[in-house]
């Protein structure tokens, strides 16, 4: 299996807001001189309306539905399980849905045994590599790249000289995230105090949905010092934000979506930017590679370079730091930055 690196100029304009669940969508074809194709998306137990990772996902199906006339379908993972996960795979590949996309890495099991079970389907899954086979894609992002920019800003923005961190979990993709806004921000401010948090450990992944323990994590970051925190989280940065809205003078940052666009009111002035991981344009961009003929499994990376991981500029409050951010992202392009992964 080979290699491949996304060449196609993604879009720079974000839809970070939820959508409403869509259980099955339909775009007559007729008259168009091809079969209908059944896109499947498979999300985890946190399904759409996280304002992050998923509904980021989502997005992506949603504009394929709307720009190449395919049907869709979308299930939510039933269990917290390897079982669940393929179940749910399985119940997409027996209806039609060809692709079928995993959100998440916590697919990777379920992929490499439902994959051998349907030959004739692509699967494809966000956020893993572990699985080769000639009938699954992998669709990775440079984490790591938009996290050193958000840490940048957030070392800028601090005037305790201390920020922090949220993990929703402790595991390598995570990880990522930690690296990338450590570097960003000591590049700034080499004497930078990052207080790292994760909210769960492996097999325990709750810390992905649990909005209580990240306002209770920020919250003691917070009390500790910090008055910068990013939370890299899924939804449990809801509760993180909210934890920052109660102190004064103290900044949140996002993770996936432009979350200051799908903040509350309260918490909107209080978000400074966020990391944007472009997985709406991943998700699109594999339909559309599939609906042009490209059957074939390998791995595509999204980095900067495709615009495929960045910073929201929706809070006008990031604007003096702007300057400062896009010289750094143009040395991050250049080669003059290497970000660390872990």
């Amino acid at each position: 299996m080979r290699q491949r690196i996304v060449a196609a100029v993604l879009v720079a304009t974000l839809s970070g807001c939820a959508a409403p669940p869509v259980a099955v969508s339909s775009g007559s074809l007729t008259g168009l001189g091809r079969d209908v194709i059944r896109v499947g998306v498979a999300y985890d137990t946190a399904g759409r309306g996280d304002k992050s990772f998923n509904d980021s996902a989502g997005a992506g199906l949603d504009r394929a539905r709307e720009e190449l006339l395919i049907e869709t379908t979308e299930v939510t993972a039933k269990q917290e399980s390897d079982a669940g996960r393929a179940e749910s795979l399985r119940e997409l590949a027996r209806g039609g849905s060809n692709p079928v996309i995993a959100v998440g890495f916590l697919y990777a099991t379920a992929i490499g045994v439902v994959a051998k079970e349907f030959p004739d389907t692509l699967f494809a899954i966000i956020d893993d590599a572990s699985v080769t086979a000639d009938n699954v894609v992998s669709l990775l992002f440079a984490e790591e790249q938009g996290s050193f920019l958000v840490g940048a800003a957030a070392a800028m923005a601090s005037r305790n000289g201390r920020i922090g961190f949220i993990g929703g979990v402790d595991v390598p993709l995570i990880r990522k995230f930690e690296a990338g806004y450590t570097a960003g921000a000591r590049s700034v401010d080499d004497t930078v105090r990052v207080d790292v948090r994760y909210l769960s450990k492996p097999p325990d992944f709750s810390g992905f949905g649990a909005p209580d323990k990240g306002r209770s994590v920020a919250a003691r970051l917070l009390a500790d010092g910090a008055d910068v925190v990013y939370a890299a989280a899924g939804g449990s940065g809801s509760g993180a934000f909210e934890a920052v809205a109660a102190v004064p003078g103290a900044w949140a940052i996002g993770v996936d979506s432009d979350q200051y666009l799908s903040a509350s009111a309260a918490v909107q002035p209080r978000v400074l930017t966020s990391m944007l991981k472009r997985v709406d344009n991943g998700v699109f961009q594999e339909i559309q590679a599939f609906v042009k003929g490209d059957r074939e499994g390998g791995v595509k990376r999204y980095d900067l370079t495709v615009d495929g991981v960045g910073y929201a500029t929706s809070n006008a409050a990031l604007k003096k730091y702007q300057p400062r951010l896009e010289k750094t992202r143009y040395r991050i392009l250049s080669g003059a930055v290497r970000v660390p992964t872990g």
